[in-house]
């Protein structure tokens, strides 16, 4: 690791600019978990809360986050993003107890002209009596150049007009975002490499939106061009199509840039992503980098074949760096090698001959699905071999399930106990209890009795369509003790049927 790294200062703004996602509101209780989890366990340099002015329950929210970051000397990390009004934004921070603003202005002759309607030595005037008031009040300030990034394109003399003049005022941080997500990577490399040339000893912060997929690229090359901090958000969440992820610009720097560094710990970024999710209702594509479900999972057999024999299909983006694990996917491109590994995973070992019995029926399973899950694997194996353990007393021969408008559901079943048939008939509350029902006319004629069913959960994977697998999974009480069988089917009814078949074979 070179030894003079350069620093680069990341602020997350999931709070402030993520929640403005459309559809997604954050309680104060949710948003202060989240700044807890940012500061300390992810270990970003700052975090943009909110913006001032909005709503009681986003001046609740501050209040409760400052309350914490001042209690463990963290104030001076979280930010407000703030407006030019005289002093109202100013006396909402200190009434919240907030300490850092981030002054929203405008970075376009564009915006000026045609949204304030002012000439900029009078937007200029009104920046620093604000500036002013807010460091008489102990407020640090930011200043935020609104559309800064067609401000360069189209109005580069008034940008360079604002900069020579914000060099002349009390403010810690200069930023520059890509407020409409419309700049290329050489375009994000040269007009910040071009600012940081002319006033080298100023702090940028650089600000990209995702609008045409090119946030992470351009984060890199403006840190390239000597960005001293970039605002990055959870999961990528933001206005239209997000800011920068998080995620995904640390692993670029960490992988591309040695000779910069941050304080960020990898191993939190998988947590703390899911958490939000959950929070914000915001779903995670399976395919986003190093947070998506599916980004560590190989699914044709070429590469499992490829990672057992010399590593051929690593890449320095390993999923133990974020807490994660590499994993094979089962579905109809999988091959014996795919297979082996999730069997490996599980301690489970197989003959040649039956690893092929296995590999087929989940080729067929996959032109039924997309994916089955290395969980479903061991229930696989069980119905393609034919397990003694299940077949050995008793068998189901044959069942009807009728389902009708206005009538109790009803089962006909046909069982077979030790070689001898038994036929009943019974209806239920439903499907499964119209069967139970039958059974247990069935084994009264036997005289034995049936284990109590005491729990019945089913598992359907995250993502599953209606033809997917889904485990049944009932727990049982027999003898004094309690006992679990699992069945699987794309059917629910069906699993929970072969699931009882496994019970009735237990006894």
């Amino acid at each position: 690791m070179p030894k003079n790294q350069r620093h680069i200062e990341i602020m997350d703004t999931t709070l402030r600019d993520g929640e403005q996602t459309s559809g997604v509101s954050f309680s104060a209780l949710e948003k202060l978990t989240i700044a807890k989890l940012l500061l300390t366990e992810l270990k970003v340099d700052r975090i943009e809360i909110a913006s001032a002015r909005v709503s009681e329950g986003e001046f609740d929210a501050v209040k409760k986050i400052t309350r914490w970051a001042k209690a463990n000397k963290l104030l001076d990390r979280v930010e407000v993003l703030t407006f030019v009004d005289g002093n109202v934004s100013v006396e909402w921070m200190i009434k919240a107890g907030a300490k850092v603003m981030n002054l929203l202005t405008k970075g376009s002759l564009n915006h000026l002209t045609h949204q304030l309607k002012k000439k900029p030595e009078q937007h200029f005037a009104e920046i620093a009596e604000v500036v002013k008031l807010g460091r008489k009040k102990d407020i640090d300030c930011n200043v935020y150049l609104e559309d800064w990034s067609n401000g360069m394109r189209h109005s580069k003399d008034y940008v360079f007009q604002y900069l020579d003049f914000l060099a002349t005022q009390p403010v810690k941080r200069i930023m520059l975002p890509d407020t409409l997500g419309v700049l290329t990577p050489s375009e994000s490399y040269e007009f910040v490499s071009e600012i940081v040339q002319r006033y080298p000893k100023i702090h940028f912060d650089f600000h990209a939106h995702n609008d045409y997929d090119l946030g992470t690229a351009n984060v890199l090359e403006a840190l390239k061009a000597g960005a001293s901090g970039i605002h990055l958000t959870i999961n990528g969440m933001g206005e239209r199509a997000g800011n920068a992820p998080l995620a995904s610009a640390i692993a670029v720097i960490n992988d591309f840039l040695p000779e910069l560094k941050t304080s960020v710990a990898e191993k939190s970024l998988y947590s703390v992503s899911k958490l939000v999710e959950t929070f914000s209702g915001f779903r995670i594509s399976v395919n986003k980098p190093v947070v998506g479900e599916n980004v560590f999972t190989q699914t044709a057999g070429i590469h499992a074949d490829g990672d057992k024999k010399n590593k051929l299909y690593f890449s320095n983006l390993m999923p133990e760096r974020f807490g994660r694990q590499r994993k094979y996917a089962l579905g109809k491109t999988s091959g014996k090698a795919n297979i082996e590994n999730n069997l490996s995973q599980l301690g489970i070992h197989l003959s040649d001959q039956d690893l092929k019995k296995v590999t087929q029926r989940i080729i067929e399973l996959g032109d039924r699905k997309e994916i089955v899950s290395p969980a479903d694997l061991p229930y696989i194996i069980s119905d393609v071999l034919d397990s003694v353990a299940i077949e050995q007393k008793v068998r189901i021969e044959d069942y009807v399930l009728t389902h009708s408008k206005d009538l109790n559901p009803s089962v006909t079943l046909k069982i077979c106990i030790e070689g001898e048939s038994i036929e009943e008939h019974a209806q239920g509350d439903g499907q499964y209890d119209a069967f139970m029902n039958a059974l247990k006319k069935i084994y009264k004629q036997k005289k034995i009795a049936l284990p109590e069913l005491t729990d019945y959960a089913v598992r359907i994977p995250p993502g599953g369509k209606s033809d997917a697998l889904c485990e049944t999974i009932i727990t049982w009480r027999h003898n004094g003790r309690e006992f679990k069988t699992r069945g699987l089917d794309s059917d629910q009814t069906v699993a929970a049927i072969k699931s009882t078949l496994k019970m009735l074979n237990s006894i």
